[in-house]
């Protein structure tokens, strides 16, 4: 016991604004510590102390262990040849290295709890602790917390209410959902796999803020990510409910708010009993087969950031809540977006709006520079030299396709005459298929079936690479290899048709004024079929015969 009381000295580690700036000092195995005190000894004026507070203390055991004795401090600080409190790097790799060895294979030397390993002691010297009200349980962020009106955070130990993600059966029946959901790439599947092995306990409430109140106490909102996990069933009832988005015009069924509760959500969602003779009975049936019609979720889409809380919770919520046909199928993340390969901030000017883009590049050239911009959980980057280059090849595009309709105009006037306008030359349409009109072919069957994949894998990127850029290439290449006999008027037209529907998705305006302006179309193309006319699979043999005859070509 110090019953003189004890010395507080300084220490250069030691930060005055994390807890009460004051620790105690174990020379034995913190290195820190013992080249503070070995500082202290060398240099006290310095320090502005009295040597006599330093001279007589020396480290004193406190845990032994097999890589460093009992001395682990000094041990390392003389291996790493640390010097004084300046040496920061090999102190904190000393420090690193002395704390996982005492904790992980240390074995106490002293007290009461001597001998016992120092994992298992250290909860006992807690308990006790507080047991005998010499202490109290604290904590504080690992590092500092800026909230974002710029205050400083500290730790609130406050009544909380807490979700037990960790629950095993719980956790069992997430991973099942897990592993028949499409997360569209390994690296999905392979995050929200560590996060389920380690997730437990999650803060579900606060007093403060935006959000669903705590049904049993009203007091508190849902945080933000543990709430809106189920929120697109509502999408699948809502056009029901009401006509405005406010849901001040009641919908078709007549079902006011003060009708939807929670016998009759437990009903609609659940397909619980409702209380016998419920006066909207048959317009709840009405909600419960629109939900059943919609659910369960085909995909959910969301930023990479959500996958360690917001998206896994979307998984726990509804393996606890639904039947098992009712669970998500999909969920498609996305890296965030950079603008010419920088982050975007307003401070530094690297920012563009969605609205400037349009304006800038319009939708569909916009659209296109996104899509092209990355499809994976890496950072998409949108490069605004693309978006200026999709502009000229969307006009060159349709300043071709309408010589190549005017060109096929004029053969079907005259099917057995060769047609030419501007750069466009057909032989007649009555001519049988050569075998560079049949390599032709099958190439458009190939980029249109890897086409409608990359669309079903949403991989944008993909699509437009084989349903756009590789189709332009595939159209030269066949212009320029029948230059002499000209291109076939039917093939053509199948090539325009295809490029049409195929490029539709991203650039949806440009190719209805194709589709109906240019190509003659009465209705929309949004009503356009994909394409029915397609083989199985690829005729790689036909492909590979095609590739010999151009290689052939070309060495001749």
């Amino acid at each position: 016991e110090y019953k003189d009381g004890v010395y507080v000295l300084p220490m250069e580690n030691v930060l005055a604004t994390k807890g009460t700036g004051v620790v105690t000092s174990v020379p034995s195995d913190s290195p820190d510590d013992y080249a503070a005190l070995r500082d202290l000894k060398k240099k006290p004026e310095y320090y502005n102390i009295d040597p006599k507070w330093v001279e007589a203390f020396n480290p004193i055991a406190v845990l032994s262990t097999e890589a460093y004795g009992e001395m682990s401090a000094p041990t390392l600080c003389d291996k790493l040849k640390i010097n004084s409190q300046k040496d920061r790097v090999q102190l904190a790799e000393a420090k690193e290295a002395a704390y996982k060895e005492g904790f992980y294979n240390g074995t106490m030397s002293i007290g009461e709890f001597k001998g016992l390993p120092v994992q298992v002691a250290k909860q006992m010297v807690r308990a006790q602790l507080i047991e005998c009200h010499d202490a109290v349980p604290y904590a504080e962020p690992e590092g500092l917390v800026m909230s974002r009106s710029g205050d400083e955070c500290v730790v609130a130990l406050c009544d909380q209410w807490y979700i037990t993600y960790g629950e095993e059966a719980w956790k069992a029946l997430t991973k099942k959902c897990l592993a028949q959901l499409n997360t569209y790439s390994d690296d999905t599947r392979t995050q929200f796999e560590a996060k389920l092995d380690w997730l437990n306990e999650w803060a579900c409430a606060r007093s403060f803020g935006l959000g669903s109140k705590v049904p049993w106490e009203e007091s508190l909102v849902i945080e933000s990510l543990s709430d809106s996990t189920i929120y697109m069933s509502y999408y699948t009832v809502s056009h029901l409910l009401h006509r405005s988005l406010d849901g001040s015009e009641i919908g078709p069924l007549g079902i006011t708010a003060e009708d939807m509760d929670y016998f009759a959500w437990d009903y609609v969602l659940l397909g619980k009993d409702l209380p016998s003779g419920h006066s909207k009975a048959a317009e709840l049936a009405e909600l419960r087969r629109s939900y059943l019609y919609w659910y369960p979720v085909d995909i959910r889409s969301s930023a990479k950031d959500l996958v360690q809380n917001h998206l896994t919770f979307f998984m726990y919520i509804h393996t606890a809540m639904f039947p098992e046909r009712e669970w998500p199928r999909g969920i498609r993340v996305n890296g965030h977006l950079l603008l010419n390969s920088e982050k975007m901030s307003k401070s530094t000017g690297n920012s563009l709006s969605l609205r400037e883009a349009c304006d800038r590049y319009g939708a569909d050239a916009t659209r296109i520079a996104l899509a092209v911009a990355g499809d994976s959980m890496e950072d998409a980057n949108f490069e605004e030299e693309t978006a200026e280059a999709e502009i000229l090849r969307l006009f060159n595009l349709k300043e071709w396709v309408t010589d190549a309709l005017v060109a096929l105009a004029a053969s079907e006037k005259s099917p057995s005459e060769e047609t030419r306008v501007e750069s466009v030359f057909l032989c007649p349409a009555s001519a049988p298929f050569t075998a560079l009109d049949r390599v032709f072919d099958a190439k458009m069957d190939m980029y249109t079936l890897a086409t409608g994949a990359a669309y079903e894998a949403t991989m944008y990127r993909d699509a437009l690479k084989n349903g756009m850029y590789e189709f332009l290439i595939l159209r030269d290449w066949y212009r320029e290899a029948s230059a002499a006999t000209g291109m076939h008027p039917t093939l053509l037209r199948k090539w325009i048709n295809r490029q049409v529907i195929q490029l539709c998705p991203v650039a949806p305006h440009w190719c209805e004024h194709v589709w109906r302006t240019l190509m003659g179309n009465s209705t929309s193309i949004m009503n356009a079929r994909w394409p029915t006319d397609l083989p199985a699979d690829v005729d790689h043999a036909l492909i590979a015969a095609g590739d010999y005859m151009t290689k052939l070509t070309k060495s001749v």
